[in-house]
């Protein structure tokens, strides 16, 4: 069955089924990012890690998720995408079973990695389906401004979530809460979701797995180390490994007629923009959140949880912009709602930078307005990047959206968590080490010394860490309105494109390939 005239059906009651379906995966995916937040104190108590292993806790999860998907976001095109996101799936499932049930460090750590490993394979999975749902330019943007926004929304809520968890049950409860979710994914998807994959993928190039991975570690490796330690050799030593190896995997993409990213995507017009603008707000909205967590709890000096709670105030805003900018978009040119988005995000900024030592309500009507205009960026670029990609490269294409998200993340941290450092040491320039070394140090420092003494060390770095804030923001507010003017001229004029050429698509229950148009 084909359909000459290449007309673009509308998704019906079915496919926003299906797409509300696989949203919970994205939804948990990104939680994990924050659920360990509040369990580290019970899993340390328990299992009693070393430092480094402590660290592998949280990290294994991030690297093994950023490191694979453009590998799995290939891989997704080639054996069907609703295939892959089954698989990882299950991988997710049993990983949250095991991560719940850790018995040691060691264990824990393992399953981090595995939970890597199958949000890697549900993340570009997700969005490609979206892709391969919505037909429609309309529908399909309002289905991407929802994913972004519940994206983004995950990260806040998983803080949350496991701060309450742990308040009636064990610490392994924060990961045994994916397992229903997991199951019913397993069950669902098979009937709602068709499959949808590249009829004709090429070869799948093995060498190019380990090279991505090695050109994606390293660097996010660096920019962490570098937000947290500064310019260490070692860090920039990583950094530039990364990069000779992105070298390498970028000189085979280009020579290679099977490449796992295809070279087809970067000819065409506002899908290379699209990751560079994509990568630029989530350079923005990560590093905006290093600050405004430390803010809340160590100068503002809220309990964890609180802080958490409070940090979810900006989320409320986040849910009303995604729809709004994809309805914004059908009736004003999408390079100036983009571009407004990056202005919205700037005034964020902006307020944050007259933030004073006492400025919980500035702090959040600078962060919702700044949440705001990053997802009104991302939702409207990852749809134009997503609609000028072949529907057969969905996957690839997700997957470089997400990578480049990544790498804007990791690089927020490392920049503006390094520029706040330095105007906080510079501050700080006659104080003692630990205090002079980080606002926690302080802290610890002024708990120690108590009475007048510790008052006045704690006042002195909340003064340093909020004047190093302020300093971030301006550069944050530059940056916006850089990317604001970049926008207006890289995406103006992009139309949507021509329905793509066919691609295979089984029919849950026909038991058949037929080709439709996706």
């Amino acid at each position: 069955m084909t359909n000459p005239a290449a007309t673009v059906r509308l998704a019906g009651r079915r496919e926003w089924i299906a797409f509300t379906v696989l949203v919970l995966p994205l939804l948990l995916v990104s939680m994990d990012v924050s659920v360990l937040y509040f369990a580290i104190p019970a899993i340390t108590e328990q299992l009693d890690p070393s430092a480094t292993q402590q660290l592998w806790i949280f990290d294994s999860y991030a690297f093994a998720l950023s490191g694979l998907l453009i590998t799995m976001g290939s891989l997704g095109d080639r054996i069907g995408r609703r295939k892959l996101l089954l698989i990882g799936a299950t991988a997710f499932g049993v990983a949250s079973i095991g991560a719940g049930y850790a018995t040691s460090a060691e264990m824990l750590i393992a399953c981090r990695v595995l939970l890597g490993i199958g949000g890697a394979t549900l993340m570009p999975s997700t969005l490609a389906l979206v892709r391969n749902l919505f037909q429609d330019d309309r529908q399909r943007g309002k289905a991407i401004a929802i994913w972004s926004g519940a994206m983004t929304g995950g990260i806040a809520l998983g803080s949350v979530l496991s701060g309450v968890m742990l308040n009636h049950f064990y610490w392994g409860s924060v990961f045994l809460i994916n397992v229903p979710a997991m199951l019913l994914l397993l069950v669902l998807v098979p009937v709602l979701v068709p499959e949808f994959k590249d009829p004709a993928p090429g070869r799948f190039d093995l060498l190019s797995v380990p090279l991505s991975m090695a050109a994606v570690l390293p660097v996010v490796y660096g920019l962490k180390e570098i937000a947290a330690d500064g310019f260490e050799p070692l860090h920039l030593g990583s950094l530039a490994l990364g990069l000779a190896f992105g070298y390498v995997f970028v000189r085979r993409q280009r020579s290679r007629d099977d490449a796992m990213v295809p070279r087809a995507l970067f000819g065409r017009r506002g899908f290379g923009a699209g990751i560079g603008l994509n990568t630029i707000a989530a350079f923005a909205m990560m590093g905006s959140a290093y600050f405004t967590t430390q803010y809340l709890q160590s100068v503002l000096g809220m309990g964890t949880l609180e802080a958490a709670l409070w940090s979810l105030a900006p989320s409320v805003v986040i849910g009303a912009a995604a729809p709004v900018s994809a309805a914004l978009a059908q009736k004003v040119e999408r390079a100036y709602v983009i571009a407004g988005g990056f202005v919205l995000a700037a005034a964020g900024f902006a307020l944050i930078s007259l933030v004073g030592t006492d400025s919980l309500w500035l702090l959040l009507i600078g962060a919702g307005a700044l949440a705001s205009g990053i997802v009104t960026v991302m939702s409207l670029v990852s749809d134009m990047a997503l609609a000028s990609a072949p529907a057969e490269k969905a996957g690839s294409a997700a997957s470089l959206l997400e990578t480049g998200q990544e790498f804007g993340g990791a690089l927020g941290m490392a920049v503006l968590g390094s520029l706040g450092t330095a105007v906080y040491r510079s501050d700080l320039a006659d104080s003692e080490p630990a205090v002079r070394e980080t606002l926690g140090g302080a802290v610890a420092t002024a708990r120690q010394l108590g009475g007048a003494a510790g008052e006045q060390v704690l006042n002195l770095a909340r003064e340093a860490f909020v004047h190093g804030m302020q300093y971030a923001a301006w550069g944050g507010t530059a940056l916006l309105l850089g990317a604001a003017l970049l926008a207006a001229a890289l995406m103006r004029g992009i139309e949507a494109p021509a329905p793509p050429a066919a691609a295979q698509a089984e029919v849950p229950g026909a038991g058949m390939q037929v080709p439709t148009y996706n």
